[in-house]
């Protein structure tokens, strides 16, 4: 697993006081961004120290200029974005999509702020309008999901099955905010526990299917079967439980080849069928990682 190079946060600025030095293109955007999340620009030096601003832009054209106002700004106790200079950043703005109150951010750590607009275009044109509204009904649901999954584990596994693809609430379904208050009322049949097998040949996560990476990330518990690499299992969701198969053992490193063995049987793991059963857990989702040699 690749170590971040940024810590993606969500500041909230709204009513707080930015810096914003420098003016003409570098720094008109600046300026939008900080007025659009509600932030009040000033544009001294001075004041922004006296008054314990927290967050600064620095776009000044001449490249000395920068490196100055940086150092002052950040000896000041500021977090700074140099405009084009990720050297003298303590934090980069990515490329945003807004669904309201979605927010989805696109970042290249200050590589490449096109790459990050095209990645956020190509976004734009998958995820639906109606996103924001449906992450508002969900809000507004709270109160009946806990009435109806009392229990944290089970309400997180119900909204798992609900918004994955297909789901009752698909996310990227246009009119799934539409259907919130039935499910959260009861009034859609939930699905009940399910396993599935994923065989592994590659310790490469990207060469995963689309099917397996969304498994991996909706899984309640994954059981290990074999050699599968460290770089594929943390694909999978972090607060998934972990089960790591005795292969001499387990039942299901003796399905071998899907495609040869003739064993069409549902996947099932024991040991993660007695945990969940002893828990009281209900609605989840098993997935079986099977390391297969693709030799």
């Amino acid at each position: 697993m690749s170590d971040l190079q940024s810590l993606p946060l969500f500041h909230r600025i709204a009513g707080q006081k930015v810096l914003v030095l420098g003016e003409g293109d570098a720094a008109e955007p600046k300026r939008r961004l900080v007025e659009r999340a509600g932030g009040i620009i000033i544009d001294d030096m001075v004041q922004a120290v006296d008054e314990g601003v927290r967050i600064a832009f620095v776009a000044y054209d001449d490249a000395k200029a920068c490196e100055v106002a940086a150092i002052n700004a950040r000896c000041a106790g500021m977090l700074v974005n140099v405009v084009d200079k990720p050297d003298l950043c303590d934090f980069t703005t990515p490329s945003i999509l807004d669904r309201n109150p979605v927010l989805i951010a696109v970042g290249t750590g200050g590589a490449s702020a096109g790459l990050a607009k095209h990645v956020r275009l190509r976004l734009e044109r998958i995820l639906p309008q109606s996103l924001g509204r449906l992450a508002e009904a969900l809000f507004g649901a709270r109160p009946k999901l806990r009435e109806l999954f009392p229990d944290g584990g089970d309400r997180r596994r119900a909204l798992d099955e609900a918004l994955r693809e297909g789901g009752a609430l698909d996310a990227l379904d246009g009119k799934s905010h539409e259907r919130v208050d039935a499910w959260a009322s009861g009034e859609l049949a939930a699905q009940a526990s399910q396993a599935a097998e994923c065989v592994i040949t590659s310790d490469n996560p990207e060469d995963l299917t689309l099917r397996q990476a969304r498994l991996l990330g909706e899984a309640d518990i994954v059981c290990v079967v074999g050699d599968v690499s460290k770089e594929v299992l943390a694909r999978a969701r972090a607060d998934a439980i972990r089960i790591d198969c005795d292969v001499s053992t387990c039942p299901n490193a003796q399905r071998g080849n899907a495609s040869s063995s003739g064993d069409s049987s549902p996947p099932r793991c024991p040991r993660a069928a007695q945990q969940f059963a002893l828990s009281g857990s209900r609605n989840t989702l098993t997935v079986i990682l099977r390391w297969q040699s693709p030799d």
